[in-house]
């Protein structure tokens, strides 16, 4: 029996062939172990030389470097880059080895099959065929394989960047727990111990806000009329086509020796060119808004929702048709669908589970905890909960009053609150002792008016002090009038600090109210304050919803423990990964917008026999000449010629408009 395996059934990790081995036919003997050894241990002696020049010498006597840390980042190399890349490098090789063996074995038996006169064989060959050098499983294969290759060793590579950076920063903080590139996204991040464990657990809580300019598939409600859905594709391709007649525009600039356009002027252009393409003229049939789809099939669609009542569904009418159209693109519920399979497959791939998913599609949001129960002195201590929702511009809005009318509801039981305690201290003090400053100041006010009153005003400049409205609280500071910015966007720091201060002013004037006593009363108002404390603090928890924008929010509670933090580092590179598979992130215009400019492309780098060039001025405009120069071998291209296909006449005065 031959030691080559042939068959891709068999699995074992030395054999040469056999799935999952880390020898590969393909490396013709080479001794990998060796090799990945002095390649990690070349890795990790550099990054303790680096460690070893980087760091000052008081906190090197404080690491242990010779030790426990160099054998931390051999076994972080060995784990995540030897066995896994090895491992996949080697069965990827030998998969598409077997694959392309096989696929020359089937050609080879249909070619021996094959009863038929030879022209009509070689005429087969040449029209090919579904069945002709038929690759596309093969590269299906290769691609699939090399994906997953290429996903596990990121994962992998974030694994080590981030226990690398916790190992060197002993500490967890929102740097390491979302990335640079992603910061811009996070609308609240905070990190606080648990509230019924907290010197052991941490409790943090992130919102990230992902706009719908930046979402790499459109969301769209599901109530979304189909004539929102056709007017939303008409539009893109509206703006697509601008930006290829800009493009265009730019190409021609060049060819003429001018200048390109400036951002501003890119800008400007682009508005003058919409009216080319639609304008505002809805009732009449001829017009330019309806160039893609007719006025009297937009008048069907006219709020047609998802649904259509079973009394009224005609299969043959022309509404049902365009939206049957509609659906088969799947165009309303692509992009919320696509987002669901990401953020589960990341989850599943990183061997975070759940027990609990509720997928809410017609109000698109996404609830997906790791345990059912939700009492938290029933969980343990490693636990995340993520909760993943679409708003458009009116559930903002609703959510902003609902917002605005919790806060006024705490402001007035607070009120209520602290009236009771002051006007509880109040009667509870003698009228003959002094306690605190009001008393002293009660007792001495007649005296100091009757002082006062031999003294005028003018000759003072000061009136009285109780004579004077109180603007200023004793609690916080003076609040600054608002503008109309600060309206629109309403941050309400103030209001909750106060509240905040508010609550521990009780608390205290309780404290010092009964002493050491516990009588009914006080045990009635310590709960009030506790009740308020605790419900305003998860108040305070939730996202300010006037600082979200229209787009997908995402939402993750995760309970960690501070010196384990399992969770916390696999939900980061959860996030991270879940991030930037729908998001195209954050884009500076200039930067995206710019490209190799083709007055810098030399033409005399790409040689070629049978031309002759001829040097062309600055103020000449350049010509191609049709006839076969007379007297020579070949004919000669003067200047430049313009190739590119539907370049319409546009005229140079365009920029003076500007």
């Amino acid at each position: 029996m031959s030691d080559l395996t042939h068959s891709p059934n068999i699995f074992h990790p030395t054999k040469p062939s056999a799935v999952g081995s880390r020898n590969s036919l393909a490396q013709e003997g080479r001794d990998q172990k060796r090799e990945y050894d002095n390649l990690v241990q070349e890795e990790t002696d550099r990054i303790m030389e680096t460690i070893h020049s980087k760091l000052p010498p008081e906190v090197l006597e404080k690491l242990d470097v010779t030790g426990g840390l160099k054998e931390k980042l051999y076994n972080y190399f060995n784990q995540n880059y030897q066995n896994m890349f090895n491992r996949y490098i080697t069965t990827t090789e030998d998969e598409m080895v077997k694959k392309i063996r096989n696929f020359i074995d089937k050609e080879e038996n249909k070619s021996l099959a094959r009863y038929t006169p030879k022209e009509i064989a070689s005429m087969l060959d040449e029209i090919a065929g579904s069945d002709k050098f038929n690759t596309g499983e093969i590269e299906k294969s290769i691609v699939n394989m090399y994906g997953h290759l290429q996903g596990h060793i990121q994962r992998g590579m974030n694994d080590l960047e981030n226990e690398t950076n916790s190992l060197l920063r002993q500490k967890t903080d929102v740097g390491a727990f979302i990335r640079g590139e992603n910061a811009y996204s996070v609308v609240k991040c905070a990190f606080k111990d648990s509230s019924h464990k907290p010197k052991t657990v941490s409790d943090v809580k992130l919102s990230v806000n992902i706009l719908d300019s930046e979402l790499i598939s459109p969301i769209f409600q599901y109530q979304a009329t189909v004539e929102f859905l056709i007017k939303d594709q008409i539009s893109r391709t509206i703006t697509n086509l601008i930006d290829q007649e800009i493009e265009r525009y730019q190409d021609q600039l060049i060819d003429e020796g001018r200048e390109e356009l400036t951002d501003s002027e890119i800008i400007f252009e682009k508005m003058k060119r919409v009216p080319e393409f639609t304008d505002d003229d809805a009732d009449d049939e001829t017009s330019k808004r309806y160039t893609f789809l007719a006025k009297d099939l937009m008048d069907k669609i006219e709020g047609l929702r998802a649904e259509i009542d079973p009394n009224q569904f005609d299969p043959i009418n022309i509404r049902e048709n365009l939206k049957k159209i509609i659906d088969m693109e799947n165009i309303r519920n692509r992009g919320f669908n696509t987002v669901i399979n990401s953020i589960t497959s990341i989850l599943d791939t990183s061997k975070m589970g759940y027990q609990y998913v509720e997928n809410l599609k017609n109000a698109r949001e996404l609830i997906i905890r790791e345990y059912e129960d939700t009492d938290a002195y029933q969980l343990p201590d490693e636990r995340y909960q993520i909760r993943l929702k679409y708003y458009d511009s009116e559930q903002l809005l609703k959510e902003r009053d609902a917002y605005d009318q919790q806060l006024e509801s705490f402001r007035r039981e607070i009120q209520r609150l602290y009236d009771v305690v002051e006007q509880t201290y109040l009667d509870s003090r003698s009228r003959f002792s002094v306690t605190d400053y009001e008393d002293l100041s009660r007792r001495l006010s007649k005296k100091i008016r009757k002082r006062r009153e031999g003294v005028s005003f003018e000759e003072s400049g000061d009136p009285l002090v109780q004579e004077m409205r109180k603007v200023w609280n004793e609690i916080a500071r003076m609040k600054v009038d608002e503008t109309d910015t600060e309206r629109l966007n309403r941050t309400y720091l103030y209001e909750k600090d106060l509240f905040k201060k508010m609550l521990g002013h009780l608390s205290k004037r309780i404290e010092v109210l009964y002493g050491y006593r516990n009588p009914k009363e006080r045990v009635i108002l310590d709960q009030r304050v506790e009740f308020l404390r605790k419900q305003f603090d998860d108040f305070d928890y939730l996202i300010n919803p006037y600082h979200i924008q229209s787009g997908l929010v995402l939402d993750v509670d995760i309970t960690s423990i501070k010196r384990k933090k399992y969770t916390l580092n696999s939900m980061a590179n959860v996030l991270n990964e879940f991030l930037h598979g729908i998001s195209k992130g954050f884009q500076d215009a200039a930067f995206a917008a710019f490209k190799r400019r083709r007055s810098t492309v030399r033409d005399d780098i790409t040689m070629s026999f049978g031309a002759d060039y001829e040097d062309v001025g600055e103020d000449s405009v350049p010509t191609v000449s049709a006839e076969p120069q007379k007297g020579g071998s070949g004919s000669s291209v003067k200047g430049q010629a313009d190739v590119s296909p539907g370049k319409g006449d546009i005229s140079g005065d365009d920029l003076q408009e500007l």
